[in-house]
């Protein structure tokens, strides 16, 4: 284990530089103090807080590492305590950690897929093709259950999605699309349910793994009518949805409507989903085949 000695190191090292009560105050005036010194930090009391828990996560890597990595090696741990001394030297260090860990993400991805023959889920969902026809005719279904139940969700309401009735909602078996402002939002209930509204990275990756080259497609993928230009894919954060599509042309475009409609929505999306929601299917690497 890491020494008492070693603790205090990493503790000056990180720490001598922020505000400190001084001593001899009362439980009350050390509160008040504290107080004041967050509110007086640069940035505000956010950024103290911040500050203080990134240092508090470097405390615990240098620790770790000094008990069984690499800074079991006394000149290795003196270079790292000077480095965290000072905020370029604790920028340098916090870099190192995340590239480390974005590699280590991505061999453990490769050893991963190494293990298994690469699968496809089945689709997550069909969607009615009256539904879709609907759709593709503009022709609004309004609010169902789905988006009752959507709305009805506590995290939903704190951050205040839906706040105000969108334009217009198309409610299928599997959840609903808002068409608000030029674009098309997805929210899919089966997402939702799984205790996250977005999982906004694996539906980007979905989305640039089924409009790659077909390289990035699995055997079984179909060819699919190109993306229509200008249609561009959001991440959903800014919604709290799976994601959005955003259009260069009018909503009201048939042609348009039709690709969202009949390859989106019938073909693209429920594939899409299956493989956001399904956690073994690890989707490939920028440059490298899916099988």
């Amino acid at each position: 284990m890491a020494s008492d000695l070693d603790t205090v190191r990493v503790l000056r090292a990180l720490f001598s530089d922020m505000p400190r009560a001084p001593q001899g105050l009362s439980h009350e005036e050390t509160m008040a103090w504290v107080a004041q010194s967050m509110a007086e930090f640069q940035g505000g009391d956010m950024a103290y807080m911040i500050e203080h828990i990134t240092r508090s996560s470097m405390l615990d890597i240098v620790l770790r590492l000094r008990e069984d990595g690499y800074l079991k090696d006394d000149a290795a741990f003196g270079e790292t305590v000077d480095l965290i001394s000072s905020p370029e030297g604790r920028k340098t260090f916090m870099d190192r950690c995340i590239q480390a860990q974005k590699s280590a993400d991505a061999t453990s991805r490769l050893i991963h897929r190494a293990k298994r023959s690469w699968t496809d889920p089945l689709p997550l969902f069909s969607s009615d093709p009256g539904a879709v026809r609907r759709f593709v005719r503009g022709e609004l279904s309004g609010p169902g259950p789905l988006y009752a139940e959507y709305r009805a969700r506590e995290d939903v309401s704190q951050i205040g999605v839906l706040a105000q009735a969108p334009d217009g909602i198309h409610e299928f078996s599997w959840g609903f699309v808002v068409e608000d402002q030029g674009a098309w939002t997805f929210y899919i209930a089966d997402v939702w349910r799984n205790g996250t509204v977005g999982s906004f990275d694996r539906f980007l990756s979905a989305w640039q793994q089924a409009t790659a080259s077909p390289a990035n497609h699995s055997q079984r993928a179909e060819s699919l009518p190109p993306v229509p230009a200008g249609l561009l894919m959001d991440d959903g954060i800014a919604t709290f949805s799976s994601l959005s599509l955003q259009g260069a042309g009018p909503m009201g475009d048939p042609e348009l409507r039709r690709w969202i409609g009949e390859v989106f929505i019938d073909r693209m999306l429920p594939t899409m989903a299956a493989r956001v929601m399904d956690p073994q299917y690890d989707f490939p690497l920028v440059g490298l085949q899916a099988h």
